[in-house]
C-alpha cells in the first residue's frame, strides 16, 4: 500500500509540473487539480473522482486529493514550486526550467524533500503527516463546501436568483423575459448580452443546472442545439457540480464555444465579486512555527 501511494505521488508530481506549465506557471492549487482532471493521460477521471469513507472519522474523502496535496508539498520542499499561502502556487526558476522528459520524482524531488517533510520517516508517523497535511488543506477554506452545500439545497426560484445575480456581476445583462423558465432541477435557460470595450454587443445563451452528479456531454449537445436555434454567438453553462471530461471536450468543439463554470469556479466568482459573502481577515502560521530545529 505504501509503495502504491508513493508511486501515485511520484506520477502526480510530474503531472502537476506539466499542468502548471500548461497554465502559465502561476495558478491556484484547485486550478492545477482541475487541469489534471480534464486533460491527464496518466490518471483517469474515475481515479481522480473516487471517494471513500474514513473508518476513523466517518467522513467522505478523495484518496487522489490526499496524494495530490502531498505531491504538491514535496515539490514545494524541493524548490520546484513557490507559495506563500499553500493555495496560490508559482513555478520557481527550478520548476520553470525542469526537463519534463527526464524528470524523475525519486531522484529530483524526494531526495531533497523527504528529510524536510514533517514526520518523514516511513511507518505510522507517515500517516500522521498525511492527516496533518490534508486537514490543513480541508480547513483552509471551509466556506467553499458550505456554499456548494447551500446551492444544492436551494429551491428553483432562489437558485435562479443566485445565477442571475452572479451572471450580472460578471457583466452579462440577462433578459428578464425571453427564454426563461423554471424546471424541476432548478435550472434556467435564457439569454443575455455582453458589451465589450469596443462597444460591440454579443448575444450569449445561458444555462444553469443545479445538479447532483456530473453534467455529461449529451447535456452540452442539447444546449448547443438551443444556441444554434436562437443564433447565440456563444454560450455559458453554469452548474453547482462538475462536468465530465467528455462534456469539457464537447464544449470546446465546433465554431460556437461554450464556457463551462463548475462549482469550484462558482466559489471563485462569488469570492471575486463578493456576492452574498463577507470577507474575513485571518492569519496562517508559516512553517517556522511547526518545524523542529
Amino acid at each position: 500500500m505504501a509503495n502504491q501511494k508513493i508511486e501515485t505521488e511520484n506520477k502526480a508530481m510530474k503531472e502537476i509540473l506539466i499542468a502548471m506549465h500548461n497554465l502559465g506557471g502561476q495558478v491556484t492549487r484547485n486550478q492545477v487539480l482541475q487541469e489534471i482532471h480534464e486533460n491527464s493521460d496518466v490518471f483517469s477521471e474515475d481515479e481522480i473522482d473516487e471517494t471513500r469513507v474514513s473508518k476513523k472519522s466517518g467522513k467522505t474523502y478523495h484518496p487522489f486529493r490526499w496524494k495530490f496535496n502531498f505531491a504538491v508539498k514535496h515539490l514545494i520542499l524541493a524548490g520546484f514550486i513557490d507559495t506563500e499561502n499553500s493555495r496560490d502556487l508559482e513555478l520557481s526558476k527550478k520548476g520553470r526550467n525542469v526537463d519534463i522528459e527526464t524528470f524523475d520524482a525519486e531522484r529530483d524531488v524526494r531526495y531533497i524533500s523527504e528529510p524536510k517533510m514533517p514526520h518523514h520517516k516511513r511507518g505510522k508517523t507517515e500517516v500522521v503527516a498525511d492527516e496533518a497535511l490534508n486537514k490543513e488543506q480541508d480547513e483552509e477554506e471551509p466556506w467553499r463546501q458550505e456554499l456548494l452545500d447551500a446551492l444544492a439545497k436551494m429551491n428553483p426560484k432562489k437558485f435562479e436568483l443566485f445565477c442571475r445575480g452572479l451572471l450580472n456581476k460578471m457583466g452579462i445583462d440577462v433578459e428578464d423575459k425571453m427564454g426563461v423558465q423554471y424546471v424541476a432541477d432548478g435550472g434556467i435557460d435564457g439569454f443575455g448580452y455582453v458589451r465589450s470595450d469596443d462597444f460591440r454587443t454579443t448575444r450569449v445563451a445561458l444555462q444553469a443546472k443545479r445538479w447532483q452528479g456530473k453534467v455529461s456531454a449529451p447535456e452540452i449537445d442539447k444546449f448547443r442545439g438551443a444556441m444554434d436555434k436562437f443564433n447565440a454567438e456563444f454560450g455559458i453553462f453554469i452548474t453547482n457540480s462538475d462536468f465530465t471530461r467528455e462534456a469539457v471536450k464537447t464544449a470546446r468543439q465546433g465554431t460556437r464555444i461554450i464556457t463551462l463554470i463548475d462549482g469550484d469556479q462558482i466559489c471563485d466568482l462569488v469570492a471575486k465579486y463578493k456576492f452574498y459573502v463577507e470577507p474575513v481577515t485571518t492569519y496562517c502560521l508559516k512553517d517556522f512555527y511547526r518545524e523542529e530545529d
